[in-house]
């Protein structure tokens, strides 16, 4: 069995998984990883092109193999908000890893996520934001090891709750 030397950290756009990921990568001594840029590095495209031109669908595939394939030792991994539809990732993710699920609250996102559709988020047609969030919370919370409520707390507060989460998870 692989060590879990990575920490992986998925949730909903907006919810600083990149942000909070580079600083703890910084205190811990790990590298960082975005697999959103690896997924437009693989794809020579931006994400919200690779949603326009091959649909949400054709998105969620993409972003699933590459997750999957991911190769990392000793990284902070930020995942994609939708990397949780791919189950081939999710299961490989976590066979490297410990999973945190950054939480944030639906007022907080409304008001982090202005730009939605340049952000390159996965919407479905017809879909609301509040539908996304809800679909999307009881599969963070079913692939998280850990859950990190990061509500009211500073992009360093949170960081602090994610090594505490990690110590404990390593005890």
């Amino acid at each position: 069995m692989r060590k879990k030397d990575n920490v992986i950290l998925i949730g909903l756009p907006g919810v600083g998984k990149s942000t909070a990921g580079v600083i703890l990568a910084k205190i811990t001594g790990k590298q960082f990883v975005d697999s959103d840029l690896v997924i437009q590095e693989q794809q020579k495209r931006l994400l919200k092109d690779i949603i326009e031109q091959d649909g949400v669908d054709g998105f969620i595939e993409i972003e699933n193999r590459v997750n999957a394939g991911l190769e990392a030792h000793n990284c902070v991994i930020a995942t994609g908000g939708s990397v949780v539809y791919g189950k081939e990732a999710m299961q490989h993710l976590r066979e490297i890893g410990i999973v945190i699920y950054l939480k944030v609250g639906y007022q907080e996102i409304t008001t982090r996520l202005s730009d939605i559709k340049g952000r390159g988020v996965v919407l479905r047609e017809g879909q609301t934001l509040h539908d996304l969030y809800e679909e999307r919370i009881l599969l963070y919370e079913q692939y998280a090891d850990v859950i990190v409520d990061e509500t009211g707390l500073t992009i360093e507060q949170t960081v602090e709750q994610m090594i505490k989460a990690i110590d404990d998870y390593h005890e």
